[in-house]
């Protein structure tokens, strides 16, 4: 026997707290091993380049093997082994002078950090193990083979081996309560949860068990198209292809290797929650990234490997600090420089993947002052502007060349083809029709009546129609100060309106068109808050424009989102808001001539005066849908309406 003590000095109590703290994840205790066994080959390796080892390396190994008779699991390999004097000092002394400082902090401290801070990767086997033995040789000449032993107590044992090969052997029996981990599908999940890109085989029964190429680690240059997709899948099996990737990679002023990549969005996507993998030296270390991205980049995927990281033991989450911050500053510009490069290089694969890409680069913008620098000036917009080459609004994926500008055409010949454009361009597009003016829509849906009245007239208009674009529109407003934004819905511009028809003034009367039209509403609708105004919309067909509009003050209706937002409740349709009618639409003008041309009867009313109320009733309903403006019981009164109205009219007809 060489030797038999007490491991360190004052560590009496570091198994029972190694056991208490790390209980939760004690699968772990495999991913330490083998990085230990890959350090240890790594290590040869380097010993062999700087000549201090002349001796045959062989093909680098880990084997991995299982005893179910003896509860026995065992991890070895060929790497750099051992002497007993660095037994001593890598094994016994527990970190060195650390362990008494670990004991202090510790203590009765379960859900404290541990592995990270003092190399305590080894001792995670004592969670699972009653024993741990290590059988060494060390690569150096004329080395002797040993073997330490320790039962999980301070105690330990330390004495030669018969060994014959380089390397290392941990042999761990097993507590009873685990195991689970002599079963080959338990181990063979966790090599490949946690040690499936280590650079070293991990073998099994004579199986490799790890895919053990990081592409991450990989030059940018030596990989393909292909190869990103390859790795994407094989991350995540079964998803659509990602949009775009974007490959890390730098040594100064901190290490970080990685390839994250944009997925196509789902509906039912968290993108509150992370799913890019993170990794330390290509061990996996956790399955989310929270703490490193930013938060407007949570929905990407992929790797980060980085030494530069602080881990803790359980989960091994980050903690915060300075460098956790220039980690996540180093990301956003990376990504902010790929998007930049796609603009220019290729407008199309830009424009088809900013379907998914828009709001997570405008919610970027709003949250970061440098990656808004960065992206500002790409920032798109879907456009009603009819231009001869319209860019695709579906995916494609083929190179083409820079010239041009986002109106390119970037489809395949049987997409639907809608154009794009910068806030910049539109405005200098329209600068002499109405500058520093723009018109947007929030819902192409429900506004397609007042959008097509403006492209009618050859207004452009801009669709703001993401759940963000709300937020985004103020800070727009803040960023172009000069510049006024309007909602097609909001009020019309002097363009739409027919300014040359004179409002002649019938002498019968003394009243003008216009002001008969308005009584007539306000009488059937009687709506004291109701603002109605009566207007001749320019078009060239006056049938194929709306006989009247509901309009919603740009001010007002910001004020009740605002308010509604506040107090988090549903935005209320304004009880006060403006029926245009449409003095040109003959509709309106049929109604005219009906309501000069009623009888009155005994009761006061003629049939013709009640159908006239309830057509100026109608075409409100008719404004109100397209500004979806119905609750539940004005939804059932439209529909009594409507069928009354068209009962009295297949009466008449029917005379």
């Amino acid at each position: 026997m060489l030797e038999q003590g007490n491991i360190s000095i004052h560590t009496d109590n570091i198994f029972p707290i190694i056991k208490k703290s790390l209980y939760s994840d004690h699968q772990i205790f495999l991913r330490e091993l083998v990085s230990n066994a890959v350090d240890a080959i790594q290590k040869l390796n380097m010993v062999s380049r700087a000549g201090e080892y002349n001796g045959e390396i062989g093909e680098p190994e880990i084997t991995i093997s299982i005893d179910k008779d003896n509860k026995i699991l065992s991890i070895t390999d060929n790497g750099i082994g051992m002497t007993a004097e660095e037994v001593k000092k890598y094994i016994n002394q527990v970190a060195f002078s650390s362990a008494e400082e670990f004991i202090d902090k510790y203590e009765g401290k379960a859900d404290q950090p541990i592995i990270g801070h003092f190399g305590l990767g080894f001792y995670s086997s004592f969670m699972v193990a009653k024993q741990v033995e290590i059988d060494t040789l060390s690569y150096q000449e004329g080395a002797q083979a040993v073997r330490w032993t320790c039962d999980g107590s301070p105690k330990f044992i330390l004495d030669e081996s018969s060994r014959t090969t380089r390397g290392t052997t941990i042999i761990l029996t097993l507590e009873g309560e685990e195991e689970e981990f002599l079963e080959p599908a338990r181990i063979k999940n966790l090599v490949k949860t946690y040690c499936d890109f280590m650079p070293v085989p991990i073998k099994m029964d004579g199986e490799v068990l790890n895919k053990q190429k990081a592409a991450w680690r990989e030059s940018p240059s030596s990989l393909t198209k292909e190869d990103y997709l390859e790795f994407y899948r094989y991350l995540y099996p079964f998803q659509e292809e990602p949009l775009l990737w974007v490959h890390l990679n730098t040594d100064y002023p901190f290490v970080i290797n990685g390839i994250l990549y944009f997925p196509k969005m789902r509906p039912d996507v968290d993108v509150t929650k992370g799913q890019i993998k993170l990794f330390c030296n290509q061990v996996f270390v956790s399955d989310n990234c929270e703490e490193i991205i930013p938060q407007f980049l949570m929905p990407m995927r992929g790797v980060i490997d980085s030494t530069d990281i602080p881990l803790n033991v359980s989960r091994s989450a980050l903690q915060g600090d300075r460098t956790i911050k220039r980690i996540g500053d180093y990301i956003a510009k990376k990504v902010g420089d790929r998007l930049k490069e796609l603009y220019r290089d290729n407008r199309e694969q830009y424009v088809t993947a900013w379907k998914d890409l828009g709001t997570f680069v405008k919610f970027g913008v709003l949250n970061d002052d440098k990656f808004k620098k960065q992206v500002e000036d790409i920032i798109i917009f879907r456009s009603t502007a009819k231009l001869e080459a319209p860019v695709a609004d579906t995916a494609a994926v083929e190179v083409q060349s820079t010239d041009g500008d986002a109106w390119q055409d970037v489809t395949p010949a049987n997409a639907t083809s809608i154009p794009y454009t910068t806030l910049k361009e539109y405005l200098e597009r329209n600068k002499e029709r109405h500058e520093n003016k723009v018109f947007y829509s929030t819902d192409a849906a429900s506004q397609a009546t007042y959008i097509e009245l403006h492209k009618n007239q050859g207004l452009e208009v801009l669709y703001m129609d993401s759940f963000i674009d709300t937020h985004f529109i103020n800070f727009l407003e803040q960023e172009y100060r000069d510049v006024k934004f309007t909602r097609v819905d909001s009020d019309l511009d002097n363009t739409l309106l027919d300014e040359k028809t004179s409002e002649i003034v019938d002498p019968t009367t003394n009243k003008t068109k216009g002001e008969v039209i308005k009584e007539l509403f306000e009488k059937a609708l009687n709506k004291p808050k109701l603002n109605i105004r009566t207007e001749s919309l320019k078009s060239d067909d006056p049938q194929g424009t709306p006989p009247a509009m509901v309009l919603l003050p740009e001010f007002l209706r910001r004020m009740r989102e605002m308010s509604a937002m506040m107090q988090q409740q549903t935005v209320e349709f304004p009880e006060e808001h403006i029926l245009l009618v449409n003095t040109a639409h003959p509709l309106i003008q049929n109604l005219v001539n009906l309501s000069q041309g009623s009888i009155i009867q005994g009761d006061g009313e003629s049939p013709s005066s009640q159908l006239v109320t309830m057509m100026c009733q109608h075409v409100y309903d008719l404004a109100l849908i397209s500004q979806k403006g119905f609750d539940a019981d004005g939804m059932k009164s439209f529909v009594e309406r409507s069928n009354d109205v068209l009962t009295k009219l297949t009466e008449q007809a029917s005379k």
